[in-house]
């Protein structure tokens, strides 16, 4: 048996075939534009998601025997708002996640709606990336085409739709867009009525692992695939993510360092900390997960590599590091603004601590410690709810670093597993095809057969205590700077 598994991602959607023992046979990614029709927004096609969808599985599935294939699902982009009309048509481009034009709306409903009440309806307070406050913004500037609204989904729900006719969602990405009751699992009366919707413009929601149905017949035809492939619900990014990684059950945890960073904690429990300063969402196998998500993560190494030290050699640069916890930098990683747990659009990129004897490995290092610390604050918020994680799971670009992985295992004094098959979304989403289509009984069972371990990287003890006496100078730095941000 062969599963589809689709990463509906930013700049690109990928996708890749698997077995039921897990084997990746083939990867392809196919590109489509990103429209920014004014400073701060961001904007796609959904249209263009479809065609470079469906000219991808083509080409994944060219030379297999397609008479294997029985499941697809997806990992996707979330927040991003997806409005068809009542014949099915787009109103307008995808406003997407990393949009910023909604921050009247935001402080609407933190301050006005009021956090403490948003948090009582969703478990979560409003980012300018969550979908609610895009549905408030096209009510206040583009009330024709908000009256034409019958069918509100998100990015990778639009592609389940177009090939199984079934207007779905699941609980993971629903949970991202500040409509959901993420620890009762249904649509929030409350928050319908503060935007304006009814349940019918929203959609079914499932399990990650349900299917909703199967390929349409035209699909099918256009594919060459079977009309009985089960099309599976599909999870947000960072939940399908997870999954790939095995980041599920009880206490598991997983790193992803990438563009942005996130520290991903499942629960079978539903918690909140005090301050929503971490998201609380419903997680890809029927449990909960909180994640703190750091909005410049590896971007800040590319940032500080590529357009100040001008060089490419990424590797050469940190192999001549030495000394670590030793280091008298820091550095504050809030290139573009920071989510958890400041939620300040405000806060910027800073080096602190530079004297006459600082290098050039000084200022390198700083960066690398600044995402580790910048990811210890989110744990820390964690910890103050008694959740303690004592190992975790790395993945993204970054990851790749043998000496990023020792800074973030001795920073979290957590140990840092790394895992064979590191391909995100995607892998995630296959899994949960092949949960969806009977050959696992559980999402749990699936990534404890599929998810191997290769290596681990182990704190040590004096380096721990290092970077301890390190990070409690680091978390000062913020809160002393807060001010002077504002007035910037």
């Amino acid at each position: 048996m062969l599963f589809i598994g689709v990463d509906l991602g930013t700049s690109a959607v990928k996708l890749l075939l698997m077995d039921e023992e897990g084997k990746i046979h083939k990867i392809v990614s196919k590109e489509y534009p990103l429209y920014f029709p004014h400073p701060g927004w961001s904007e796609q096609k959904p249209e263009d998601w479809y065609a470079q969808s469906m000219e991808g599985i083509k080409e994944l599935t060219a030379e297999c025997d397609k008479s294997q294939v029985k499941g697809i699902s997806f990992g996707g982009q979330m927040h991003g708002l997806v409005a068809l009309d009542e014949n099915d048509n787009v109103i307008r481009p995808a406003i997407l996640w990393n949009d910023g034009r909604t921050g009247k709306q935001t402080d609407y409903l933190n301050n006005v709606i009021g956090k403490e009440t948003l948090s009582k309806y969703t478990a979560n307070i409003a980012f300018a990336g969550f979908t609610a406050p895009k549905i408030l913004w096209m009510k206040e500037n583009e009330p024709e085409n908000f009256a034409r609204i019958r069918k509100i989904m998100l990015p990778k729900d639009y592609l389940a739709y177009r090939l199984s006719g079934t207007f779905c969602t699941e609980y993971s990405d629903a949970s991202g867009m500040l409509l959901l009751d993420v620890e009762h699992k249904c649509w929030s009366k409350e928050m319908m009525e503060i935007c304006g919707i009814t349940e019918d413009q929203l959609p079914k929601l499932y399990e990650s692992w349900e299917p909703v149905g199967t390929l349409t017949k035209e699909a099918a035809s256009e594919l060459g695939l079977p009309e009985d492939v089960k099309v599976i619900a599909g999870a947000g990014d960072n939940a399908a993510a997870a999954v790939g990684t095995g980041t599920v059950g009880d206490g598991g945890c997983n790193i992803s360092l990438g563009t942005s960073g996130t520290l991903f904690i499942s629960s079978r429990k539903f918690g909140v900390d005090k301050n929503n300063a971490l998201h609380s969402f419903a997680h890809a196998d029927g449990n909960y997960h909180l994640m703190g998500c750091m909005l410049s993560a590896a971007s800040c190494n590319k940032w500080w590599m590529d357009e100040i030290l001008k060089t490419t050699a990424y590797q050469d640069e940190q192999a001549k590091i030495t000394g670590l916890g030793e280091n008298r930098v820091f550095y504050l990683p809030y290139l573009m603004g920071e989510r958890s747990p400041h939620n300040d659009p405000d806060a910027r990129a800073a080096f602190i601590g530079m004297s006459m004897d600082t290098t050039r490995e000084d200022m390198t290092l700083a960066v690398l410690e600044g995402v580790a610390f910048g990811l210890r604050d989110s744990l820390e918020v964690a910890r103050s709810i008694g959740v303690n994680p004592q190992r975790t799971k790395i993945c993204g670009g970054g990851a790749k670093s043998p000496l990023w992985r020792k800074i973030i295992a001795n920073v979290m004094n957590m140990k840092v597993d790394i895992i064979e098959s590191e391909e995100g979304p995607g892998y995630g989403a296959a899994i949960l095809a092949a949960v969806g289509c009977g050959v696992f009984s559980s999402v749990e069972e699936a990534a404890g057969k599929l998810v191997k371990i290769v290596a681990t990287e182990e704190p040590d003890a004096e380096l721990t205590a290092k970077y301890e006496e390190r990070y409690q100078k680091f978390r000062k730095l913020y809160p002393a700077l807060k001010e002077v941000y504002k007035e910037l």
